[in-house]
């Protein structure tokens, strides 16, 4: 498979908690966390389309978070979404190199104090894969 056969999912957290792995997102408190699921599952409440349930992060047996990343222009970048406003199903991408000079070359607007984003043709966007990064969930210890 090559790196662009790689469906982008931009950014989001998967969490493992009695042993089923679910979508998730953090917050509302520092230490929250919430896990999804498209069928009921146990402790799990109802919401729309979806079941939810809010966990401490201290009780997940892991936390992942997934970014899909790239390089545009031979720079990194981290795809941020798909564009499917154009004929040609962009990708909506932001600069992770280190030089704001090369991100304007490169066609990218800043659109925060350090921070360039662009929507480029997908076929620009070459080294497509999925970052996985482990999220302590027990203070003091490394993943």
């Amino acid at each position: 498979m090559s790196g662009n056969d790689i469906e982008p999912v931009g950014l989001g957290f998967v969490a493992r908690y009695r042993a089923q792995t679910y979508p998730a997102a953090i917050g509302p408190g520092g230490d929250d966390v919430v896990l999804f699921s498209e069928t009921p599952a146990e402790g799990f409440e109802r919401g729309r389309g979806y079941w939810r349930l809010a966990v401490n992060i201290k009780d997940l047996e892991q936390l992942t978070l997934l970014r899909t990343v790239g390089a545009f222009g031979g720079e990194p970048c981290l795809i941020l979404d798909e564009d499917e406003n154009g004929d040609s199903g962009g990708l909506h991408i932001a600069y992770t190199g280190h030089s704001g000079m090369k991100a304007e070359a490169l066609g990218y607007w800043l659109v925060d104090h350090g921070a360039y984003e662009v929507v480029v043709p997908r076929e620009e966007v070459h080294a497509i894969r999925v970052e996985r990064i482990a999220i302590p969930c027990q203070p003091g210890t490394l993943p």
